[in-house]
């Protein structure tokens, strides 16, 4: 008996052991990749009260932002979305304004990479949040309903606990270690229904950029570095053209032009440029690290043959690689630009013709919207020879957003993905790569984790509509409305009624920065109302009429009243100087679509009506 107890007691002491070993550290938690996604994923949920940690290879935050040194915002100028418009205002309120950082044309927004870190940071001052730099992640086990994540860091291994893991990886590479199911190149047009995809599937991503940072050290500087290994001058002689791709223009050299594409404020330059330039075909994807290293060093010398290239050829001498930006021996970046991931097969896939016509698919997907996006479909294939000739950037869009659906395994419990590995097509990536939609995508999944978390559940049995409303909450736009700001009083009712599909937005492509209008003030007819209406109330107002006549108060309040009883028109009217519209409330008041969404809104809330990740409504 003596020697039972002594064998179980050792057995106890054992598993103890085990079991600290096993976990190290505990956190609600965890994001893999500090990035653009993980930082602002990090943020969110830190802010709704989780205990969030953030693995990061590097010492920095902000991944292709600011490690990659891809320093300007490419579009959501008129869309400053939740923590995006937090940082551009950081940004903004650092240099001195937003004329301070229109220094390049390629962005409105433009910083040198330190100092988006330095801001990232400080927005990362979290009370619940906290951040391991210069941290690798080693294995990824599932134990129970945990996670148990190896990591690596300095010379000591830690074992974390966590219910949820983030994957803001740069290639998804979490995703794809715990086995859920990813696509990787362009799809058969055959499997996404997209006009413009190729006839048969590929592996071919887009090119990668080793962007390198160029500080001016004066007109009398000589900053030429030695002729790199195969230099060859033929290979960057028509990088001064700066024709704009998306029209038909002619080929249009200008080099100093071309050299201020990405100009960032204190003289210095972001070399990201793409036509005879340092772009350069790499799919490292499913390689070892080991693997992708070796393979890095080609692009960062081809980088380095085109700054020889600028400085010899081009006269730019004075430009030499900056000194006082990247704390790596070479003063390159520490990671470089990837355009493209794996794309992990989602509880929803955006598609191409979600993205042209959202209003009319077989799944309302937009109506699960949590990151907005404005730019065109932009691909980089100029180094790939095998790659098919698609015209992409001449694929007309609205703006668009991204459902929540996209961030979620199909199949696999406990993780979110966020970064460029979303459950999108090939052809949409060319758009919801771009820095802007990334931040959002990460904030998203940052709500997503702490609402599965604080309702202990998993994030495929979330509620689409209170994540949304957290990043209302938060500033975030659910819909890409470019007209209603959220500064607007009114922003939360148009976004809610807009997400709902009640009144919807009027989409337009529009040169490098697609629109969605809602037209607040525009007037609204008896038939728009009541025809958005039925989608919702189809039973109540089967037999209601409606002519093309402006909208009026007392129509309205008949309208209610079918769908609710207990509304009537005094009810509304009582209600109306409280809602803050303009004009005094009587029967025959004109109303236009602000109006309406508010009132929807306030008086019947179909938000409130439950959708699931295709976007169909709850009965």
């Amino acid at each position: 008996m003596k020697k039972g107890f002594s064998l179980g007691f050792c057995l106890v002491l054992l598993f103890s052991a085990f079991q600290l070993k096993a976990a190290d550290v505990k956190t609600e938690l965890l994001i893999i990749g500090g990035g653009a996604s993980g930082t602002t994923a990090g943020i969110q949920a830190a802010r709704m009260g989780v205990k969030t940690l953030i693995v990061e290879e590097t010492e920095w935050l902000g991944g292709m932002l600011t490690s990659a040194g891809v320093s300007a915002i490419v579009g959501n100028h008129n869309m400053p979305s939740g923590l995006w418009g937090e940082f551009r205002q950081k940004l903004y309120d650092y240099y001195g304004g937003p004329a301070a950082v229109e220094t390049g044309w390629v962005s409105n927004t433009l910083f040198e990479p330190s100092v988006g870190n330095k801001k990232l940071k400080e927005l990362a001052s979290e009370k619940n949040l906290s951040i391991w730099y210069k941290t690798t992640w080693k294995d990824v086990k599932k134990i129970g309903d945990k996670w148990n994540v190896t990591v690596q860091k300095g010379k000591k291994k830690f074992v974390i606990e966590t219910k949820l893991i983030i994957d803001a990886t740069e290639l998804g590479d979490v995703m794809a270690t715990v086995g859920v199911p990813y696509s990787i190149g362009m799809d058969a047009r055959s499997e996404t229904g997209e006009e413009f995809a190729p006839e048969k599937a590929n592996d071919i991503i887009q090119d990668l950029t080793y962007v390198v940072v160029l500080k001016d050290y004066g007109p009398n500087a000589n900053k030429t570095i030695p002729k790199p290994k195969g230099y060859n001058a033929d290979e960057f002689k028509h990088s001064c053209d700066v024709s704009d791709p998306a029209s038909h223009d002619s080929p249009q050299n200008d080099c100093y032009r071309m050299m201020q594409y990405g100009r960032l404020p204190n003289n210095k330059y972001m070399i990201n440029w793409p036509k005879s330039g340092n772009d350069i075909y790499l799919n490292i994807i499913e390689k070892t690290p080991a693997e992708r290293a070796k393979a890095l060093e080609e692009a960062k010398l081809h980088t380095l043959r085109f700054l020889y290239y600028l400085q010899t050829e081009l006269g730019f001498k004075n430009l030499g690689i900056a000194d006082d930006e990247f704390p790596t021996k070479d003063k390159l970046p520490m990671i470089p630009y990837h355009r493209e991931s794996r794309r992990m097969k989602g509880l929803a896939t955006l598609s191409l013709n979600h993205v042209s016509n959202p209003y009319n698919q077989p799944d309302a997907l937009y109506r699960t919207g949590v990151a907005v996006g404005d730019y065109t479909i932009d691909h980089h294939h100029l180094k790939n020879p095998d790659a098919p000739a698609i015209d992409f950037v001449k694929i007309k869009v609205p703006s668009y957003n991204v459902p929540l659906g996209a961030l979620i395994p199909a199949s696999t419990d406990g993780l979110i993905v966020a970064e460029k590995s979303i459950s999108v097509t090939n052809i949409v990536n060319g758009a919801s790569r771009l820095q802007p939609v990334v931040l959002t995508i990460g904030q998203a999944a940052g709500a997503l984790a702490a609402t599965a978390i604080k309702n202990n559940t998993q994030p495929a049995k979330v509620s689409v509509r209170e994540v949304q409303q957290a990043l209302l909450n938060s500033n975030g736009y659910l819909m890409p409305f470019i007209d209603v700001k959220p500064s607007d009083k009114d922003f939360q009712a148009i976004q809610r009624i807009g997400a709902t599909g009640i009144l919807q937005g009027t989409g337009i492509a529009y040169k490098w920065a697609n629109q969605t209008w809602f037209y607040p003030e525009r007037e609204i007819s008896e038939h728009e109302l009541t025809a958005g209406l039925k989608t919702y109330y189809s039973q109540q107002l089967a037999t209601h009429q409606a002519s093309g006549q402006p909208l009026t108060l007392g129509f309205l309040a008949e309208t209610f009243a079918l769908i609710d009883s207990k509304l009537d028109y005094k009810k509304i009217a009582d209600e109306w100087s409280n809602l803050n519209l303009s004009g005094v409330a009587s029967a025959d008041l004109k109303l236009n679509r602000r109006a309406a969404a508010v009132l929807v809104d306030h008086f019947l809330n179909p938000f409130k009506i439950s959708v699931d990740f295709k976007g169909a409504v709850s009965n």
